[in-house]
């Protein structure tokens, strides 16, 4: 009874695997969460974190395995009672750790894709990355619980820890060729690289490899079995050729990655990569002013991308090359401004006054507050002038402000052409008299006097004529043609305020036979091509000259 009491012991100890599996995957999440760039969602950072991951917590996790191996270790006399193989036991137990280490691994993996499918991700997915995590981190777990099969003392769980945290921790990412054994020291993947695939299925086949030769390694020894020694060659070989095609990777584990570009089309072309689309509204807002007053100069741009950090930045045929923090930090917009203005301004000023005045125009294209200059006045009259002005004369004064060759006299506005008169066409002879301050002859022959506004009136050649006022020209109106049908105007009678009262006709008036007579006269006159005598038309006149009153009679 006292060795079954000691087997159930033994067999309720490993309930302590339950509490290390949550543990194992909160740590692993934790190790990965820092590689995860903020703000932005890459599958190749995804990638390089769940590597991480591996290669943080897989020292934790081999240290536990060596526990384990060996408190399993006193287990080995009962297991001699039985016909099985002796290494059926480490076997069987090894397969157990493993599916653990494999189910915390894919707890991780399945929290970083989520957090990476929340956000706006970018890049795709590929399967190597975690094989490569998962078979490392595996690998610590059957290294440590053979160490402890091996070596069962009690210190040997702190001697698998001190040799597993060095060789993940003391590798720097990008460094030597050894770098790149699993698990691989990366660091955080650009925007427009990517892991290479054929770099990773090496330290896939590597970690695979590496942990078929130590199972096999101590199955041969427990059973003596010569016929797991070929087995054993080929994991070797396996391992040999995984190791010198990683060791001609060297530090080149990335490459470059066709990546197309987001755009925003409105009011400013504006490209970034995929990964950083929340970042095209406040990259508009701080970028259009600048292309707005550059406009008309040799630094004007019409088309805003992002370029990868080893690419050159600058403005050439329209498009503005710039680098982008991938982070998105508080301010990224205006530097990635002021890397445009500081790519076409590349000329140091040869002096300090005029690399004042270059800060003042600095200021007004990247929409700041002007910095204190000693020379107050002119940065009170550069302050005054409005937008069209400024822009004006930066077209006019852009070679000098890129060569930082700007002083007070730059800053003087010219003064503005006189315009010609009304009416007067631009080059001619009317608009070249203005503002001579002498007297001119126009066409006409009239001399006039420009700054008064005063004709002298024609030369007459006895000396100088008295001015007179010119009076313009009335515009006569159009009088339309008599034979198109016209809107009849209405007769507007004018009347006085207070017509005179006509007197009444009397009875007793007689006919003024003078008067009818002259009437007759000019009627005959008038219309003497009818025939009409003399004594027919005073007939038809003398009835209209009697009163009313006698012609009722």
């Amino acid at each position: 009874m006292s060795e079954l009491g000691r087997v159930l012991r033994q067999d309720a100890r490993r309930t302590a695997l339950l509490v290390a599996v949550p543990l194992l995957t909160v740590a692993g999440c934790l190790a990965a969460w820092p590689s995860l760039a903020p703000g932005v969602a890459y599958w190749e950072n995804s990638s390089v974190a769940l590597l991480n991951a591996a290669r943080f917590v897989g020292p934790v996790a081999a240290a536990l395995a060596a526990w384990a191996g060996v408190r399993e270790r006193s287990l080995d006399f009962l297991r001699d009672l039985t016909t099985r193989s002796p290494a059926t036991a480490a076997l069987l137990d090894l397969l157990l750790l493993a599916t653990a280490a494999v189910a915390v691994y894919a707890a991780v993996v399945a929290v970083v894709a989520v957090e990476t499918l929340t956000r706006q991700d970018a890049g795709r997915p590929h399967p190597l990355g975690p094989l490569a995590g998962a078979s490392a981190f595996v690998l610590h777990v059957v290294a440590g619980y053979l160490a402890g099969r091996v070596l069962p003392r009690a210190a040997t769980p702190l001697l698998v820890l001190a040799a597993t945290v060095p060789w993940a921790l003391l590798r720097p990412p990008g460094g030597a060729w050894w770098s790149l054994l699993p698990p691989a020291a990366y660091d955080r993947v650009g925007l427009f690289d990517k892991l290479r695939t054929d770099v990773l299925a090496d330290q896939a086949l590597w970690a695979l490899g590496l942990t078929a030769v130590l199972v096999l390694g101590y199955t041969a020894r427990v059973d003596r079995r010569r016929a797991l020694v070929p087995p054993l060659l080929a994991a070797l070989l396996v391992t040999g050729v995984a190791t010198v095609r990683l060791a001609e990777a060297g530090d080149r584990p990335l490459a470059p990655a066709p990546t197309g570009l987001a755009c925003r089309q409105w009011p400013l072309v504006i490209c970034v990569h995929p990964a950083l689309r929340a970042a095209l509204p406040q990259l508009t807002a701080a970028i259009t002013p600048l292309a707005g007053r550059l406009t008309g100069t040799p630094a004007a741009f019409t088309r805003v991308e992002q370029r990868p950090a080893d690419a050159p930045a600058g403005v050439a045929g329209g498009v503005a090359a710039i680098h982008l923090d991938e982070t998105l930090d508080d301010g990224y917009a205006g530097r990635a401004a002021s890397r445009i203005l500081a790519e076409v301004t590349a000329v140091p000023c040869p002096s300090p006054r005029a690399a004042q005045y270059r800060s003042l125009v600095d200021a007004w294209l990247l929409g700041a507050v002007p910095p204190p200059i000693p020379d107050e006045r002119t940065a009170v009259r550069f302050g005054a002038w409005t937008e069209n002005l400024r822009r004006t004369w930066l077209r006019t004064h852009y070679a000098a402000y890129r060569d930082c060759d700007l002083g007070p006299g730059t800053f003087l506005p010219r003064a503005p052409a006189p315009r010609p008169p009304h009416g007067a066409r631009p080059g001619s002879r009317g608009a070249r008299e203005i503002g001579s301050g002498s007297l001119h002859r126009s066409e006409h022959g009239v001399r006039h006097r420009p700054e008064t506004g005063l004709d002298t009136g024609p030369e007459t050649g006895r000396g100088r004529p008295t001015p007179r006022r010119t009076t313009p020209a009335v515009p006569r109106r159009p009088v339309p043609p008599r034979d198109r049908a016209e809107t009849p105007r209405p007769v507007v009678v004018t009347r006085w305020p207070h017509p005179p009262a006509r007197p009444a006709p009397t009875a007793s008036a007689a006919p003024d036979w003078a008067d009818a007579g002259d009437e007759a006269q000019r009627r005959s006159t008038k219309y003497g091509a009818t025939g009409r005598t003399d004594a027919t038309s005073a007939a038809n006149v003398l009835p209209q000259l009697q009163p009313s009153s006698s012609r009722t009679k």
